[in-house]
């Protein structure tokens, strides 16, 4: 099977490199030493598919973006109104605070650094952008004039353990919240580590940035200070913003939305099984746990890849959505994906807030063969990235979902693959930070493997039961790689030492006496073992007889009520030992 040139295009955002067609081009915008020799050859086998791809994608929009007439209150767009309706709900949250740390090695010029800031904010509007109500409430965009930038410089240099004193002020930092009315939206502080050794800690809000802009913003600082001159930017944001509103109007959007109300239609709730009752309100307080799949897996997912004309992200998304389906029983699983979203070549070298998510809903009923599955994924993957344009923003308020801020709404977990390399070391246990999701899985290449991270909510997981999910989704990629005819319900989840565990639980094997109910097997270890201990919760415990006392009580009173066999009652109690009380209680 041939890949088909959008899954071309995902598969080359992952790896840093952004294609785009113009004026009679192939045009390709890339993340530092992305453009491998691998790269290349994969651009030219499909070189002609994929411009006849990108000619009929840019053929079905609007003209070029042009600059917008500013002379009006310029509008935001979907993606930032959605960010900041959420900011609206939730004054001072720091969960859309991003980072980026920029190691300095050697003699550095603050002066000159400065000076390549302040032309670095004046170049993007939307770096000197706030986003201001009006007496009715609706939000615009106002661009502050260019002014020198501020440049704090904080010396670490003396500190027992600068490193580590870097670590926390980041930390810090990333806590302190914007205020979009005021502004700035973008601040950076020179970090002095020792004489020579710096950290350019860059803070922004996701309402001005996203992950493919962090490599424009570098990029476009390290030419600025050395003092190259750049090319005059197209369009700015606010442009963007404000053909983003004209374009996707009328039938162009009821076209995409007939797709996403149908696709979408029905759609479950993932039910995650959690450490604690979800809370009223989402929390925001989480950890990371980052982890390894090591060459040898990742080379036999390369080579499934390859055999069944899929992307490496389809692959590993394919294993991820069985995880969720062993985990939570369910074969219809909605997960939601970042795209980059830069289909216009006006946009290519901005900096904003440009990244759309999908919602991807899999199929996993009747039993599949793995690469049945991945048939499905590739189907239904290909199909969302036609429809991508919807802002996911936009498409919450035109699906009418109704609002629970217990969960976010149409996915509560994330999951990305970035075919690119990654950086930075991978941590042994896990670290506190904000989270957006019940739960986030990221993935990216390095080197001959993948490092990954999971990023979960605190508020509902505990680091243990995080740290039995990533040995059982690595566990499912090793088995994948070197199985792939195997029906999903063959394919093995536990790890080794689980599989230790259970042979030890295995003996002695007793027989079940002939009872036809589970409160009758209850019955019987009351007539012989009365005293021992049924149920033990935290601090409390309580024998079979008194769970056979409690439960008859209620059994009793159920019966005075009217209930009957076949009757359904509902309970509502924490878990306990009386929540299993009331369970026996109704089985009687």
């Amino acid at each position: 099977m041939t890949i088909a040139a959008s899954e071309v295009l995902q598969e080359l955002d992952g790896r840093g490199v952004h294609l785009y067609f113009d004026d009679g081009q192939l045009l390709a915008l890339t993340a530092k030493n992305a453009m491998t020799g691998e790269v290349r050859q994969l651009i030219e086998r499909h070189r002609e598919e994929l411009i006849a791809h990108l000619r009929d994608r840019d053929g079905r929009r609007q003209a070029r973006i042009a600059p917008a007439d500013r002379a009006h209150p310029l509008p935001l767009s979907f993606a930032q109104q959605r960010l900041w309706f959420l900011a609206q709900l939730e004054p001072g949250s720091v969960e859309y605070n991003m980072q980026t740390p920029i190691p300095l090695e050697g003699a550095l010029s603050v002066e000159a650094l400065t000076v390549a800031l302040s032309r670095l904010v004046a170049r993007h509007e939307v770096l000197r952008t706030r986003l201001v109500a009006d007496v009715e409430g609706v939000p615009h965009q106002v661009i502050d004039p260019p002014s020198p930038f501020d440049l704090p410089v904080v010396d670490l240099a003396g500190r027992p353990d600068p490193a580590a004193a870097a670590e926390a002020w980041l930390a810090a930092d990333l806590a302190v919240p914007f205020d979009l009315a005021a502004g700035p939206l973008f601040r950076a502080t020179l970090l002095r580590l020792a004489p020579e050794r710096h950290l350019l800690a860059i803070a922004k809000h996701h309402l001005v940035s996203d992950q493919w802009s962090s490599p424009i913003l570098q990029r476009e600082l390290e030419a600025l200070h050395r003092g190259d001159r750049l090319p005059a930017l197209p369009v700015q944001y606010a442009d963007f913003a404000a053909w983003q509103r004209q374009w996707l109007t009328g039938e162009v959007l009821e076209a995409q939305l007939d797709y996403w109300r149908a696709r979408l239609d029905g759609a479950p709730v993932l039910a995650l099984p959690t450490d604690r009752p979800r809370p009223p309100v989402r929390s925001s307080a989480g950890a990371v746990l980052d982890f390894v799949v090591p060459a040898d897996v990742v080379e036999g997912l390369r080579a499934l890849s390859r055999a069944a004309g899929v992307s490496m992200f389809m692959t590993v998304f394919a294993a991820f959505n069985v995880l969720l389906s062993r985990y939570t029983g369910q074969d219809d699983i909605v997960v939601g994906s970042p795209i980059a979203n830069r289909n216009r070549a006006e946009v290519e070298g901005l900096i904003g807030f440009f990244v759309n998510t999908l919602v991807l809903r899999t199929d996993l009923s009747g039993d599949p063969t793995f690469v049945e599955l991945l048939q499905r994924v590739r189907a239904d993957t290909l199909a969302a990235y036609e429809h991508q344009d919807v802002p996911f923003e936009q498409l919450v308020d035109e699906l009418g979902v109704v609002r629970d801020r217990s969960r976010t709404p149409l996915f509560q977990v994330l999951f990305n693959y970035a075919a690119g390399g990654a950086e930075g070391p991978v941590g042994d246990g896990p670290v506190s930070m904000p989270v957006k999701f019940d739960l986030s899985v990221a993935l990216a290449e390095a080197g001959a493997g993948v490092v990954g991270s999971v990023q979960y909510s605190t508020a509902l997981f505990d680091a243990a039961r995080m740290s039995g999910f990533v040995g059982h989704f690595q566990r499912l990629l090793s088995a994948v790689a070197g199985a792939t005819d195997v029906r999903l319900s063959r394919l093995p989840l536990l790890t080794p030492g689980e599989l230790v565990d259970l042979s030890r639980w295995g003996a002695p094997v007793v027989e079940l006496p002939p009872v036809e109910t589970i409160h009758e097997l209850i019955g019987g270890w009351v007539v012989t073992c009365p005293d021992a201990v049924a149920v033990r919760c935290g601090d409390e415990s309580v024998t079979y007889g008194e769970l056979w006392r409690r439960s008859g009580e209620l059994a009793g009173w159920l019966v005075g009520a009217g209930v009957g066999a076949g009757g359904v009652v509902g309970l509502c109690l924490r878990r306990g030992v009386d929540m299993v009380a009331a369970i026996v209680g109704v089985w009687r």
